[in-house]
């Protein structure tokens, strides 16, 4: 009997070693995931097809809104300053719109003025990473760690507390990553129309950014602009005005987490 015993109790141990220990980061794939779709074109929306359209779902993620309803939700990305921020905010101020900027660690140590006058016009301030990594690459902690200075340095410059959104750097992401963010509080928010604008010695001038925007925008859209461009900011007051006049409505990111998922708090209080 004791043989026996010492049998049972040598197998269970063995058992314990060679079972795995369950993490959040197996029960969510870390394969990394790079967003992209079928561009928009003719009023009709982009397509990010259903992989995408199903791991998004899972996790409370957005990229587009109704497809009837002719709202548009404008946001732009803001890695580092270039000279264009505060032009784009004038605009946003002057055609009354409200957009969200996805900020970093740079952005905020480099251009808290235009930080702190974001908030108080009413923007939203979205989360891009302080170091801007590709968060698949790095731990739960250290993800952790990227949202937590953004948030906690943008609640030292404007005083308001809560961050809700957050966009992948580089669009790159994974259902771990997803999780990790969701379970901080954020929903991530990619988009539905974009072109390359972010490539300073690359600029085409302002036509060539208002036809990009216009042969894709769609009902739904979330654009996603880039401050560091020049021709976004020479364009973007003709890109308002003539999509307004095309019956389009531009809403925040609140608006349309509200009519999506019934969202009580704004992102930023």
């Amino acid at each position: 009997m004791k043989t026996i015993r010492k049998v049972v109790l040598l197998s269970s141990a063995l058992m314990l070693l060679v079972l795995p220990t369950v993490t959040n980061a197996e029960e969510n794939s870390n394969s990394p995931l790079h967003w992209g779709f079928k561009k928009g074109e003719n009023g009709r929306q982009a397509d990010a097809g259903r992989m995408f359209e199903v791991i998004l779902e899972d996790h409370g993620a957005v990229y587009k809104g109704d497809e009837n309803a002719k709202d548009l939700y404008l946001t732009f990305d803001n890695g580092y300053e270039n000279g264009y921020t505060a032009k784009i905010l004038d605009i946003l101020k002057k055609e009354k719109v409200t957009a969200a900027f996805f900020i970093t660690g740079h952005y905020l140590e480099s251009a808290p003025e235009l930080v702190d006058r974001m908030a108080k016009e009413g923007h939203i301030i979205g989360n891009h990473s302080w170091h801007h990594p590709d968060l698949t690459q790095i731990s739960d902690e250290k993800i952790k760690q990227e949202l937590e200075m953004v948030r906690a340095e943008t609640e030292r410059i404007t005083g308001r507390k809560h961050m809700n959104y957050l966009r992948p750097p580089r669009g790159i992401f994974s259902e771990r990553t997803m999780a990790i963010a969701k379970e901080a509080g954020y929903t991530h928010v990619f988009w539905s129309l974009a072109f390359v604008d972010w490539n300073t010695d690359q600029q085409k001038g302002a036509q060539y950014a208002y036809d990009k925007i216009m042969t894709q925008v769609h009902p739904g859209a979330v654009l996603l602009l880039h401050t560091v461009s020049k021709d976004n900011a020479d364009a973007l007051e003709n890109v308002i005005r003539d999509l307004k006049k095309q019956g389009y409505s531009f809403k925040s990111l609140d608006e349309l987490m509200l009519k999506k998922a019934g969202m009580k708090n704004p992102m930023l209080y």
